[in-house]
């Protein structure tokens, strides 16, 4: 067994929890930490993995709202109102990713567009808490389908890598009338079938790869992603409750510029 090896994976699994769900985009902090520890194992595998123990820790955190949903779907208004919310935010993002993930991937998966989306992105969350926000939507429950489209719509722009899925949930949410703590939870609650669905489709284009890979790896990340996620989804929610998100802000500014200096100096290998 190489400890080397599962010391990376656990790292990158910690990596992948910890940002996956904040608005600092998990992209940018794989590829960047992943090269400067040269780690090289079943790339795609690794990375479809450890995503889906990101997801089962939502699951598993909010499992009685989900069990709840799954009980009452048909018969209670809530239920039924919340499941189609996801829907419809879920579309949007869906069929552009359907339509434009191929030249997304051949012209946007750089480190200049990266560094860009990054910057950018600070730069609105910036503006938006500094705005006189009205909040319409005080709780998900609250939120009707014209909130969940505008949120999915905001979503799309997650397609440029960098951007940041919950980012621009959470920041879109906000900029159209959400609480902080509604947009961070219909954003938790819409990484669910989004990241499902991107997995189910790793999985089908890749399923070659898994009968080779390092299952001790892979296992090691897994639960890395997990527990680090379940941290980061609790810790976000206690600091939305008092806080604002221009500290991710200028997270990004200074990470984004780091990413541009790694690129310009060759500290980090963007050819991936």
């Amino acid at each position: 067994m190489d400890i080397l090896m599962l010391a990376k994976a656990l790292l990158l699994g910690f990596v992948e929890g910890l940002t996956e769900f904040l608005p600092i985009s998990s992209t940018g902090h794989l590829i960047v930490i992943g090269d400067l520890i040269n780690f090289q194992n079943d790339g795609k595998v690794f990375e479809v993995v450890i995503q889906l123990g990101a997801i089962l820790a939502i699951v598993w955190e909010y499992r009685a709202r989900f069990i709840g949903v799954a009980r009452g779907l048909g018969r209670d208004r809530l239920a039924n109102r919340f499941v189609l919310n996801l829907f419809i935010a879920f579309l949007p993002a869906a069929i552009m990713g359907a339509l434009f993930i191929k030249p997304i991937k051949a012209h946007l998966f750089n480190a200049v567009s990266v560094a860009t989306a990054l910057v950018v992105g600070g730069l609105v969350i910036l503006w938006v808490e500094r705005r006189d926000n009205h909040v319409r939507v005080r709780s998900v429950d609250e939120m009707r389908p014209l909130d969940a489209l505008k949120v999915g719509l905001a979503q799309m722009l997650a397609l440029i890598p960098g951007t940041s899925r919950s980012g621009s949930t959470i920041i879109g949410g906000i900029a159209f009338g959400l609480s902080r703590q509604a947009a961070t939870e219909f954003s938790f609650f819409l990484a669910v079938p989004v990241m499902f669905a991107a997995t189910f489709y790793d999985v089908y284009k890749h399923h070659e790869l898994f009968g080779s890979a390092n299952l001790s790896v892979i296992g090691v990340g897994f639960v890395a992603a997990f527990l680090s996620a379940f941290v980061a989804v609790r810790g976000l929610i206690r600091f939305v409750s008092g806080h604002n998100y221009v500290p991710f802000a200028w997270y990004r500014i200074v990470f984004g510029l780091f990413i541009l200096l790694s690129w310009k100096f060759g500290w980090v290998d963007w050819t991936v």
